[in-house]
């Protein structure tokens, strides 16, 4: 059986025209090898539906309950900044390992690290959060090209445009990924109800305990995916140190990934300003640490819906620009609003305000998780597991610049570091847009 790379190669004048692809000229292409089971997007959603309702809850909380000496918000720093460190390796790992067995072993940092919590230290937490920076980068390398591959192959099976079904791929799995946030959140809400000074220690470790179940289920059902034949991709890639290197760095090389680059990043910094920032500085001080659970379940549940309507709406570039569009206008809103009008406020109005904003900021976060693997997906498809290790160095890396700059700067710093990044990272993306039908109107 030839590699997906050397199939899609050899289809690519197969274009279906009735379709309006994700990317121009890549349309829906035929294989003969057999398509993945759609039973397998099933399980991964729900895989990483169970890890990470427990981890993301357990994340949300940090900034609030690892309090001494800031050794919540310290950890997670340390996770991040590993977590860049060695996604620029992750791709060779995967590509070494399989991608389905990258899901399994990765799965194993974010159970440490929530066992750390059960004796939160610094002797725990931050040899807890290095490693889970290793295993994020290969879990998170291995769940993009374990699902673009489905999708690529679905799409050629079946004679489906591409764009459409990475669209719809991605739609499902991060519909699902960011229904963790109201399920894990909601757990919490009701575990830690009375904790509003800090939470009983007793409701803490119980919740941590809950977290470790949904963790344990999550690595059974990783373990139930089906095996996909990835030696003959693997094999001529790494027969050098040097060849491995060059693997990695490829799309550094591609102005279109340079141009993606920006948008990748603030992806990254959102995210942490909901985790770190919003948290701790919007939603404790008028709610107290037990509203943290509640706001953030509301943040995942827009997240959960927009996953799926920007997912089943992408067709062309010109619709994931439109969208990205709309995402970035609603978060430019928020940060003009915070950063010039906002204070808290006593009252039933006061406490609305921390969950709308968190809804808001929720539609922003699903139109770019999306959006980004979409894209990389069918911008990069020779590359696929480089182009997601590129991802998550760079979104990791912005991550952790929040975590180790929020115990140390004004809320209003943060919020005109926020609006910065997404102008900058918003402009590259719509520059890239051009880039792109440029190219593919002066193609033969």
């Amino acid at each position: 059986m030839a590699p997906p790379e050397a199939e899609l190669a050899a289809a690519a004048g197969d274009v279906e025209e009735a379709a309006a692809p994700l990317v121009p000229g890549s349309g829906a292409r035929r294989a003969s090898a057999a398509a993945p089971a759609p039973r397998d997007v099933h399980v991964l959603s729900s895989a990483f539906l169970f890890v990470f309702l427990a981890y993301h809850a357990a994340q949300n909380l940090q900034s609030t309950v690892n309090t001494d000496e800031n050794l919540g918000s310290i950890s997670l720093g340390v996770l991040y900044t590993s977590f860049t460190a060695f996604s620029a390796v992750g791709s060779a790992v995967v590509r070494w390992m399989g991608s389905r067995r990258a899901l399994v072993v990765g799965t194993s940092g974010y159970l440490l690290f929530i066992a750390a919590n059960l004796a939160p230290s610094w002797y725990t937490m931050v040899p807890a959060s290095l490693y889970l920076g290793f295993t994020a980068s290969i879990i998170w390398v291995g769940q993009g090209t374990y699902l673009t591959s489905a999708a690529l192959s679905h799409a050629r099976e079946n004679n489906l445009p591409e764009g459409p079904t990475l669209g719809s791929f991605n739609g499902e799995f991060w519909g699902m990924f960011a229904s963790t946030q109201v399920i894990g959140n909601l757990i919490s809400l009701a575990l830690l109800r009375n904790g509003k000074d800090g939470g009983s220690v007793t409701g803490k470790n119980l919740l941590f305990a809950v977290f470790l179940g949904f963790m344990i289920v999550g690595i059974v059902l990783m373990c139930l995916l089906s095996k996909r034949d990835e030696k003959r991709d693997n094999a001529p890639t790494h027969s050098s140190f040097g060849a491995m290197l060059k693997y990695i760095v490829a799309p550094l090389k591609d102005r279109r990934m340079l141009l993606t680059i920006p948008l990748i990043a603030y992806s990254g910094l959102q995210q942490a300003f909901v985790w770190a920032v919003f948290t701790k500085s919007i939603v404790t001080p008028v709610l107290g640490i037990s509203g943290v659970g509640g706001a953030m379940a509301i943040y995942g549940a827009a997240d959960v819906v927009c996953s799926l309507v920007a997912g089943r709406l992408t067709s062309g570039l010109r619709s994931a620009a439109f969208i990205v569009s709309v995402g970035a206008i609603l978060q430019a809103v928020v940060l003009f609003w915070l950063l010039l009008f906002y204070s808290p406020t006593a009252g039933l109005l006061g406490a609305a305000i921390p969950l709308f904003i968190g809804a808001l900021w929720g539609v922003g976060d699903g139109v770019l998780n999306t959006q980004l693997s979409a894209l990389l997906g069918l911008l990069f498809e020779d590359v696929k597991e480089a182009a997601f290790a590129q991802l998550k160095v760079w979104q990791s890396g912005a991550i952790a610049v929040i975590f180790f700059l929020s115990p140390s700067i004004t809320l209003q710093a943060m919020l005109i570091l926020m609006t910065t990044g997404l102008f900058i990272s918003f402009g590259s993306f719509l520059f890239l847009t051009l880039v792109v039908e440029k190219s593919s109107t002066v193609r033969p």
